[in-house]
């Protein structure tokens, strides 16, 4: 289920495909996608939904992650997203 680009889906089914996922920042998540062979990479809006930003290979996935984790808070600022989630602490 590779996830379209620009895509708000709920967390659940952003999830729901890949055996392994990770959230390497506050708010970045990536999850495998063993039918495509990649690695969906999205931005967590709020506590259920996802805003799917990048699809990347292994070898890049890396790279990708430390590109969006510079850009999570203004993707959450153009969404009117509260960044204060209740989950964490700083």
């Amino acid at each position: 289920m590779r996830a379209k680009e620009g895509k708000i889906m709920a967390k659940q089914d952003f999830l729901k495909d890949g055996l392994y996922t990770k959230e390497q920042y506050e708010g970045l998540l990536v999850s495998s996608d063993l039918e495509q062979g990649c690695y969906n990479i999205g931005v967590q809006l709020d506590e259920n939904t996802v805003l799917v930003v990048d699809h990347s290979s292994d070898t890049e996935v890396r790279q990708k992650i430390l590109n969006w984790s510079a850009q999570i808070e203004d993707i959450k600022e153009q969404y009117n997203v509260d960044t204060n989630l209740q989950n964490y602490t700083r």
